[in-house]
């Protein structure tokens, strides 16, 4: 299996390029500033903001899959347009898409949604994200188009980051108790992740944990299994006082789990302290 990792130097994509490596497949993968440490990968600068960049990199590396896990946050120009490109780009030279998506496509006014719902977002990156997901299912009808929900792992994602930070400096900000999602280990994403790129399978697919928790359930968890206080965590209403967004989005994964054969735990089971 020869695979390209598009985002490879980001949390997920590293992840991906660690077990594609480990797994033994021909692993290459694209960076835009910096270049992780991992054995025996191909590395490809690009920006998929410049306009002929990508269908170069997918050219030189001519891979049997593309997994797309860049992020790009609210910059439309890498987190739709760029995402168009590489779609485009995979669809022209004949080459298998697993595309990232997020559950910030949704506003959380049904709370509940499976892989049949359709995007209605409240914010710019959830509109960049609805718009790309859109188009790639335009595209590239064959592709599989996977949402996910808020990405943790053993100490480097950006929400372990703020419990510790919050631990050290409760004045650094809040964690909301009213804004509730289904959090995933990045292992267990990028595992499942893999095994679409493999699969042939083609649609939508929600790769979240089965745990709903708030922002403020998973740092108490996260806190408890790194040997923090708990109770130095601030607590807060987002509706009351934060930016305006979803607040409960909780993804359904029924149909999805009976497609593939890769395990998504909830969080209290992968960040239990035992």
């Amino acid at each position: 299996m020869k695979l390209l990792v598009v985002g490879g130097s980001g949390y997920l994509g590293s992840e991906l390029v660690r077990q594609s490596a480990a797994a033994g497949w021909d692993t290459a993968a694209t960076y835009r500033s910096r270049v992780r440490d991992v054995p025996g990968v191909a590395w490809h600068r690009l920006d998929i903001r410049v306009p002929g960049q990508v269908d170069d990199v997918i050219g030189a590396v001519a891979p049997d899959a593309v997994i797309n896990a860049t992020s790009g946050h609210g910059d439309w120009a890498v987190t739709a347009d760029g995402a168009i490109r590489v779609a485009m780009s995979a669809v022209r030279q004949g080459r298998r898409l697993v595309h990232v998506s997020s559950d910030a496509v949704f506003s959380g006014a049904r709370i509940h949604y499976d892989e049949s719902c359709l995007p209605d977002p409240v914010t710019p990156y959830g509109a960049a994200k609805a718009a790309a997901e859109t188009a790639v299912r335009l595209l590239a009808p064959e592709a599989a188009v996977a949402r996910t929900s808020l990405i943790v792992g053993d100490g480097l994602s950006v929400h372990e980051r703020l419990v510790h930070a919050l631990a050290a400096d409760p004045r650094d900000g809040v964690l909301f108790t009213d804004d509730v999602r289904c959090p995933v280990h990045v292992a267990d994403l990028a595992a499942a992740l893999r095994e679409l790129a493999v699969s042939g399978e083609a649609g939508m697919f929600h790769l979240a944990g089965t745990d709903a928790v708030s922002r403020h359930q998973l740092g108490v968890l996260i806190a408890r299994r790194d040997g923090l206080d708990p109770s130095l965590l601030p607590a807060g209403r987002r509706a009351r006082s934060g930016p305006p967004g979803a607040l409960d989005v909780r993804l359904e994964g029924s149909a999805t789990r009976s497609r593939l054969c890769s395990r998504l735990r909830g969080a209290r089971e992968f960040l239990d302290a035992g």
